[in-house]
């Protein structure tokens, strides 16, 4: 379409510098012809076209504005980039800054932040700012860019030393006035919803509109009994879900309140320090921490001293965690990517909380304004759950397929009902109203909602787990799942680390084993490295942090303590850690060690270093531990024994998990700056210490867990950061890779003149690796021999297939078990498993893996926290047997969906081929013939999801689809059958002997009964057999299909409480004649000698002939010709029209 290329752009973060995940843009201006039409068509059509429009917001902006630049468009119509295309419509708002420019020229008031993103987006001449407003997030119209801009953050393009440059002494009020007007409050607001709008923006669902549309129509048509119980039932549920969002509202917005009142100490330019309210504060301020359990109000990069931060809140990390002041490094990379994947180091998250500051040589610790509001950590949290991203989940998109699939059944049925009345010659509105209600009974009003009915029972069931949820639609995406990622450490085994021992090296060769129990490590550069390198913290009278680093000093007899030694003229912190011999200690000749600056460890690194000082002595040296492989790398190689993969291999392929340690003397003067001294300069040249050896047991659960797992035919596949060959020994212990089974070790290299990129494939038991040179190489993996090899790889050897190989990933990610990878390459990977078409996979961890955890078909993270930014699924249970609960409980609850929903469908078909049959007679089912049928319906679509899941998994999944061969044939096979039962059974009363046709042609216009009976007006009713046939034989299949879709399965079992079932008494309830008996009573058997063919009459008739209200249905005698029936009824006649005249 030509408006499409008209006005487009992208939404742009002004942080990122690319396009907006999920949104386009197409600007609008309004016309006023338009807007004028647009109106009229509200009036004339009772409100029915701007209930349209509200349904559908593209639709209200093509009627009412012409496409224009953006620019110029004073209306934007946003469309998501995902399979849904959902459309927004959003108005732009002008910000008027003349009242800021105080007499002064505008180049003045900007001049003082010329690369701001601000500053590029003030109109000129006006000074206006033109901005929309998308999910809590304020995107400014960029004049220079052409596009709309996130604003409340600082811009990404700034470099390490212009954050210090430019922001380091705080802002000028007029910046912040400017900052605070463009950029709007510091505050995380949740409105609480009026009850009047929650209960506007229900009843205007579609769900709700249809249901009151076909309760009107019956109402209107006299079924007064069931359409007044679906508006009683429609209210209470409208009210209970009002009450419900409001709770929501009222509980989300109590979280958040406390976070608008953080009093902060702000430092502003030439005017110092001074407390202010965090709703005040905007991106560039700077803030000054001072004291402890401070709960910060937004996201701040930390300038100067260092600070632990409590993180529980956001992520459910319990450790605390160090944060470290941006370097001051003078480069023209932008400060992220100087600090690669550990600029969260650098960063305090909104949400937490400060439980320690130390300050610099300048100060207290500060740190500046990164984001603020919605853009926060907190914010971001906030935003997930009041907009949860739509699920491309399969089930849904099938099941809209389905109901149209049922609307255009219900056309024909329409035009059925039609072509019969119009032939019959029926009156128009009765044959509109016939045919509206053929339509009502063909597509159900629940059937929508079908589909989460078994989700709300299977929430309220993992909440009773202590696994929480909050995407509920998840859970249905959990029952497909058919592969399973797990972290390593804290995950299959336990959090802590037991000390094996330590492994010293002394001139280029490793001595015995030490081990702990034999004695304290005597005093050395080994003992020293274990006592200074790690980031524990002396808080509350005790030592907090990391559970290896723990274990590690706590091997050593060693004691801490906070002391005021540092020296804050060569950049040290004031309060710095010391460490000092214990009772339990070796001999040493020393004092204690202070630890005065700190190189934190890194995922992507994989190493941390510290610089120490002796006390009492000038003296000062770095220690590094980390990946053995890597600490050996930064070491002199003649400091490296030549066995080093020998030995290290030997404790890895026993499970254990091994670190190396390294030591250097350093060289500081009194001017040298600890601030200032740079990571890789001071990390060379090391000295190789020698390798620790710590035992990182199993979970009791792990195991079980997993053999479960693979009963159910779930892959296992751990993901870890940890040694390959450790992963792999963990592999084999736990289960994941069965006894037996081989494991193929791929490695891979990037081209290097003259040698091209190369493969090789090595049993890890093989010493002689089979290497493929020059060509793409292939697997050809059969299904097998799937269980018996199991592919393991490095994060390197990912990098290299990516590049020269990439044909080969997808294969090898699909088929491995073992991973060793970082943060960014496990993203990558994610990225092939989620866009795989046979691989619905889960990820499970504890939240230091967030990005893979949401990357996941389903996350789960580990966590004493019930709601955790890191996954939509949370346990509180600290073991991998939420992974099988959840697994089921989706499976119960996707199966329990399937039934419900179709059973509703074949209620409908029931219902409506039993109406359709008594159609071409010219009746319908009375007013408590439907209800029963409702009644027994609606008891079994509320039940039936209570079924449990079943204790074990089955080795099967469910089909998950909605439009399957073997779903649609159940579906048409019983259709079809009942279909034939219901015409039989109308076929065979017709041809009894006794059966009586009654006709109602002979009914004079405006005398018929809306009442859902066969006659006019004050008319007394026959008996209609065929009606009774078809109602029974539909509550009976009614019920016979409930009894099927409830029995227990190998995905389900049975444990809910019948309502009904094959010996309720509704069956022999049913009436014959529903006006005549208004309570349940036996039905009286017909005399099978009665002869009542073909009666034409009218009913105005039978009410001349005393035949009335209390006299039987059917007549005693044995025998009754049609001869003596009329004269009967003659004579009745007469007798009565006599008493009449006496009377």
């Amino acid at each position: 379409a030509k408006w499409l290329s008209v006005g487009r752009a992208w939404i742009v973060h002004s942080y990122k510098g690319k396009r907006e995940e999920g949104w386009e843009i197409f600007g609008y201006r309004t016309q006023v012809f338009r807007r004028a039409l647009c109106i009229s068509g509200y009036l004339f059509s009772c409100g029915a076209l701007l209930l349209f429009f509200y349904w559908k917001p593209e639709w209200d902006v093509w009627a009412n504005c012409v496409p224009c630049n953006l620019e110029e468009a004073d209306i934007v119509l946003l469309r998501a980039t995902d399979e849904f295309q959902r459309y927004k419509r959003k108005k732009v708002i002008s910000l008027n800054l003349q009242h800021l420019l105080d007499h002064e020229k505008p180049e003045q008031l900007f001049s003082e932040d010329q690369e701001s993103i601000i500053h590029r987006a003030i109109v000129r001449p006006g000074c206006k700012v033109r901005y929309i407003q998308v999910q809590k997030l304020r995107y400014i119209w960029d004049v220079l860019g052409k596009a709309f801009v996130r604003v409340g953050s600082l811009e990404d393009s700034h470099t390490c030393y212009q954050i210090h440059q430019k922001f380091g002494d705080g802002l000028t009020r007029r910046q912040r006035e400017l900052r605070k007007l463009v950029c709007g409050p510091n505050a995380i607001e949740i409105e609480i919803r009026p009850i009047w709008k929650l209960l506007f923006t229900e009843v205007l669902n579609p769900f709700y509109i249809f249901q009151a549309f076909t309760q009107m129509l019956w109402l209107s048509m006299g079924y007064y009994e069931f359409a007044s119980f679906l508006v009683v039932l429609s209210v209470l549920s409208i009210g209970i879900t009002v009450y419900d969002l409001r709770q929501q509202s009222v509980k989300l917005h109590n979280l958040v309140k406390e976070h608008n009142k953080v009093h902060v100490t702000a430092w502003t330019k030439h005017e110092g320090g001074h407390q202010l309210e965090s709703c005040h504060l905007v991106p560039g301020d700077v803030l000054l921490l001072e004291g402890q359990r401070l709960s910060l109000p937004c996201d701040a990069i930390l300038l100067d001293g260092s600070c632990v931060v409590d993180e529980g809140m956001l992520t459910g990390e319990s450790v605390p965690v160090t944060k470290t002041p941006l370097p001051q490094a003078d480069n023209v990379q932008p400060w992220k990517k100087h600090s690669l994947e550990d600029h969260r180091r650098h960063v305090l998250f909104c949400g937490t909380e400060v439980i320690q500051t130390r300050p610099s040589g300048k100060g207290p610790a500060r740190a500046v304004v990164l984001q603020t509001g919605f853009n926060t950590a907190k914010g971001d949290l906030v935003r997930s759950i009041l907009y949860p991203k739509p699920l491309n989940f399969r089930l849904y998109r099938e099941a809209f397929l389905f109901i149209v699939g049922l609307m255009f059944v219900a056309t024909l049925g329409l035009i059925y009902a039609i072509c019969v009345y119009a032939e019959n010659k029926r009156p128009v509105k009765e044959t509109v109203m016939m045919a509206l209600l053929l339509l009502t009974t063909v597509v159900t009003p629940a059937l929508p909602a079908a589909l989460t009915t078994g989700i709300v029972y299977a929430q309220k069931r993992l909440k009773k787990r202590k696994i929480f949820c909050i995407s509920p639609q998840r859970i249905n995406i959990c029952g497909q799942l058919n592969l399973v990622c797990f972290d390593k450490t804290g995950t299959l085994t336990e959090d802590g680390l037991n000390l094996f021992g330590v492994v010293p090296c002394q001139d280029a060769s490793f001595l015995p084993l030490h081990s702990f129990s034999s004695g304290p490590l005597p005093w050395g550069p080994l003992c020293q490295a274990m006592t200074t390198c790690h980031s524990l913290l002396f808080l509350d009278g005790r030592i907090q942090g990391d559970p290896m680093d723990l274990k590690m000093f706590e091997g050593t007899g060693w004691e801490m303590e906070e002391s005021g030694s540092g020296d804050p003229e060569s950049g040290a912190p004031k309060t710095c850690s010391v460490v000092k011999p214990g009772p339990k200690a070796s001999k040493a000749p020393s004092e204690g060690m202070s630890i005065l600056h700190q190189f934190p460890f890194s995922s992507s690194l994989l190493r941390m270093s510290v610089v120490t000082k002796e006390l009492g002595k000038d003296t000062h040296g770095l220690y590094m531990k980390g990946a053995p492989e890597t600490v050996a790398g930064f070491c002199l190689p003649k400091t490296v024994p030549p066995s080093f993969q020998a030995e290290l291999k030997s404790f890895t392929a026993q499970g254990f998990r091994v670190i190396a340690l390294a030591h250097k003397e350093l060289s500081l003067d009194a001017a040298d700056s600890l601030r200032d001294l740079d990571r890789d300069e001071v990390e060379s040249g090391l000295t190789f210490l020698g390798l620790l050896v710590m035992e990182n047991r199993l979970k009791g659960e792990t195991r079980p867990v997993l053999e479960e797992l693979r009963e159910a035919r779930i892959r296992t596949v751990m993901v870890t950061g940890d040694n390959l060959e450790t992963a792999i020994t963990v592999g084999r212990n736990s289960g994941m890779i069965p006894s037996g089974d081989r494991v193929i070790l791929v490695e891979a290299s990037d081209p290097e003149d003259p040698y091209p990129a190369s493969v090789t494939w090595q049993t890890v038991e093989d010493t002689q690796p089979c290497k493929e040179k020059n060509q793409d190489p292939c697997i050809t993996i059969y299904d097998k021999s799937s269980s018996s090899f199991h592919f393991a790889m490095n994060g390197k050897t990912f990098q290299a297939l990516q590049k020269s190989f990439s044909s080969l990933l997808p294969k090898i990610l699909v088929n491995g078990t073992v991973f060793v990878v970082g943060p960014k390459i496990e993203r990558k990977g994610g990225i092939y498993l989620s866009k795989s078409p046979r691989m619905d996979f889960g990820r499970e961890g504890d939240t230091g893996q967030m990005t893979a955890l949401k990357m996941a078909h389903a996350g789960i993270s580990l966590s004493e926290q019930e709601a955790s930014v890191a996954s939509p699924f949370t346990s509180q249970t600290p073991n991998i047997q939420c992974v099988p609960e959840l697994i089921r409980e989706g499976r119960a609850a996707l199966i329990s969906s399937f039934a419900v929903f179709k059973y509703l469908v074949l209620y409908g078909m029931i219902l409506s081929m039993g109406c359709a049959l008594l159609y071409w007679q010219m009746q319908v089912f009375g007013n408590y013939q439907f209800l029963v049928q409702d009644a027994v319906a609606m008891a079994a679509g509320l039940t039936m999801s209570l079924t449990h899941a079943h204790p074990r998994l089955a080795p099967f999944r469910p089909s998950g689809r909605l439009i399957s061969p073997p779903l649609l044939l159940s579906v048409v096979f019983s259709i079809l059958s009942n279909l034939a039962i219901q015409t039989w059974g109308f076929v065979f009363v017709k041809q009894q002997t006794w059966y009586a046709q009654v006709r109602n042609a002979d009914c004079k216009d405006g005398r018929f009964s809306w009442l859902f009976t066969n006659g006019c007006f004050g008319s007394t009713r026959l008996p209609c057999t065929p009606r009774y046939c078809l109602h029974s034989s539909g509550v009976w299949a009614l019920i016979l299909k409930e009894c099927i879709f409830i029995i227990p399965t190998p995905l389900r079992k049975f444990k809910i409480v019948m309502t009904h079932g094959p010996c309720s008494p509704v069956p022999s309830t049913i009436v014959a004649d529903e006006e005549e008996n208004m309570g349940f009573s036996p039905v009286q058997q017909e005399p099978e000698s009665l002869h009542l063919q073909d009666v034409d009459v009218c009913p105005q008739e039978f009410s001349q002939t005393g035949l009335g209200q209390n006299s039987p249905p059917f007549p005693r005698k044995e025998s009754y010709s049609r001869e003596r029936g009329v004269r009967e009824a003659q004579r009745r006649s007469l007798r009565i029209a006599a008493k009449h005249q006496a009377d």
